[in-house]
């Protein structure tokens, strides 16, 4: 017999979401957005600004996805309910199989959708660049920072982002000490934001003869990439710019010529730095723009109204902050210490699937809003 009240109860459910869905969205300012953007596109002069015109084509076209992702989990409800009526009037007991699915499929669109709502910040849009440090642990240290870098580019991969290395230290012995990654794609930032941290591994060293449990940390930072739009008033005098030989893959004449650059902003200890461009000129550019994203988030955090009212060295993280551990030995779990979401297949998640602890974090902090 169809379970009609199970079914209600969850078709009740969905409907209530999409409701507060639709609310947190304001779908009726988006199509008053979405045609006043086309508007603007019709208008002769449009393609004066080339930029400028990118700009809204890009935004016009996010608005139509989210308005369109919208309609298409409004449809499956009504798609839902519609063979429920189907298998009442046949009394075909052979579709609950059918109906279950969809709803087990719906709710799950439905709650990624919602993850997309979370994503409100005034940066959460932008790309995300990702800083990795060794911390505490020697050569443990170092391969767990290599084993993370595996990590979120698989997870980038996934997720259908352009992943590109920009900056990389690695050690001749194991691992690496330090590495950055752009990732380019609609809201990496947004959520790459709640991996901001120290990341703890317990296990067995494969460099300890003797098969001991080490304990080692990693350190990641995130900041946004911001385009040509935002500006920040950097005073040249405060800049100390070195250039070094690349050692890692990259252009032409990486290996040939100092085209990596080192920027330190000396009034904060804020350091960047960028190898894997093809050219001086593009790693400065690039490391600028890296420090740039940097001072801003760090204004943000002192609350200060200039650049230069902020003195003392730049602290990424303390080591005892650590926001998530992963365990190996005696057993195996990755537990995120600020929102206690854990899982027990390690394995998965060093194979990028971290979206549990990524939803979590952003639930978490919609609450606490």
């Amino acid at each position: 017999m169809l379970n009609i009240q199970e079914y209600r109860h969850s078709i009740d459910k969905m409907s209530s979401n999409l409701k507060e869905m639709r609310d947190s969205l304001d779908i009726a300012s988006l199509l008053v957005a979405i045609e006043q953007n086309e508007e603007e596109m019709n208008k002769q002069e449009f393609w004066n600004d080339n930029e400028k015109a990118q700009k809204v084509i890009q935004e016009n076209k996010s608005l139509k996805d989210t308005v369109e992702e919208y309609n298409q989990l409004s449809e499956s409800l009504e798609e839902i309910e519609l063979l429920i009526e189907i298998g009442l009037e046949e009394s075909d007991d052979s579709i609950c199989k059918e109906i279950e699915k969809s709803i087990d499929n719906l709710e799950k669109d439905i709650d990624n959708m919602r993850i997309k709502t979370l994503l409100s910040g005034e940066y959460d849009r932008n790309n995300a660049i990702l800083s990795i440090n060794a911390g505490t642990g020697g050569l443990d240290a170092q391969d767990w920072a290599q084993m993370l870098l595996r990590m979120y580019t698989r997870w980038g991969e996934r997720k259908g982002y352009k992943v590109r290395l920009l900056d990389i230290l690695s050690d001749p012995e194991a691992g690496i000490k330090s590495a950055t990654l752009l990732i380019e794609g609609l809201n990496a930032y947004g959520y790459l934001k709640s991996e901001k941290g120290v990341h703890r591994i317990v296990r067995i060293s494969p460099f300890d003869p003797s098969g001991k449990r080490h304990t080692s940390f990693a350190s990641i930072d995130v900041t946004p990439e911001l385009d040509d739009s935002i500006e920040i008033e950097i005073n040249q005098s405060d800049l100390k710019i070195d250039t070094y030989r690349a050692s890692g893959a990259g252009g032409q004449h990486v290996n040939t010529t100092d085209s990596a650059v080192r920027i330190t902003h000396i009034p904060t200890g804020v350091v960047v730095q960028c190898q894997n461009e093809r050219s001086q000129h593009m790693n400065k550019d690039r490391a600028m723009r890296m420090l740039m994203a940097k001072l801003i988030e760090l204004k943000e955090l002192e609350q200060k109204e200039k650049i230069e009212d902020i003195q003392g060295k730049y602290s990424q993280i303390t080591w005892g902050s650590q926001i998530r551990s992963y365990v190996f030995q005696p057993y195996k779990m990755v537990k995120d210490h600020r929102t206690n979401a854990e899982i027990g297949n390690v394995d998965s998640v060093m194979d990028g699937n971290i979206d549990l602890f990524i939803n979590e974090y952003l639930k978490m902090n919609k609450i606490k809003k």
